[in-house]
Parts: structure tokens; sequence; C-alpha cells
């Protein structure tokens, strides 16, 4: 029995979905303690460099591979979509501020635009590859 072209697409879809938030939850998700500077009382966090250095990484990882896979143009938008999804569904609901939205935007143009910067020549790099033009 084999799948068609749209059924391959649409579980490729789910499975870049679930994969992407579980790269925010891999990383971010777990983390929500600030750190207080003693002498200056300012805060930072909750997020360390390492943590979003290795989301960065591996959600480029995902995007190069799923790249390959499926269309950028599927690609760009799942990614983006489902990371600032879970990324503001925590900051909402742990900012009493409203600044979150800010940090969502900047992660969806963020998302975005990596997004598309790595699927983009991941598929032209496989398609060279298997011998197909572009």
């Amino acid at each position: 029995m084999t799948a068609t072209r749209g059924t391959r697409a649409l579980l490729g879809v789910l499975f870049l979905a679930v994969a992407t938030v579980g790269v925010w939850i891999l990383w971010l998700g777990w983390d929500t303690e600030y750190t207080v500077d003693a002498q200056t009382g300012a805060s930072s966090g909750p997020y360390e460099p390492w943590q979003v250095i290795g989301c960065v990484v591996t959600l480029a990882l995902l995007a190069a591979l799923a790249g390959t896979r499926l269309s950028p143009w599927l690609v760009a938008p799942v990614m983006t979509v489902a990371f600032t999804a879970a990324w503001s569904w925590r900051a909402a609901s742990t900012d009493d501020s409203g600044l979150w939205v800010v940090g969502g935007i900047l992660v969806l143009l963020g998302m975005a635009a990596g997004s598309m910067a790595v699927s983009f020549p991941a598929r032209r790099f496989a398609r060279r590859r298997a011998g197909r033009p572009g």
C-alpha cells in the first residue's frame, strides 16, 4: 500500500509541527526561572545562552532535513507557526506586562527568516544531488 504525495506531505507537515514544538520543549519549555543580579537588581532570563544556541542549532538542522523532504513553502510557515505558538503560550501565561507580544513578533520574524534561510538552500542542494534541476 502506497501513500499519495498529498498524504506524505500532510504526514510530513504534522511530524514537522510536532518536532518543532518538541525542540521548544527540549531546550526552552522547562526553564521558567529568572536570574536576579544581587548588586544591580536587574533580572535576566529565563533562558541561558547555551539553551538558545542549542535550540537554534536544532531548529536549523530540523529545517534543513525538512527542506530536503518537503517544500520550503511548507517548512517555513509550519515551523514558524508551531514554534511561535509554543513560545507565545508560555510567555503569555507568565507575563503580566503584555511585552510578550513584542517578543512573540520577534520570535515569529526570526523563525520565518531562519526557516526560509535554511530550508530553501537545503531543498536546492537535495535536488541537485538527486540530479534534478533547482
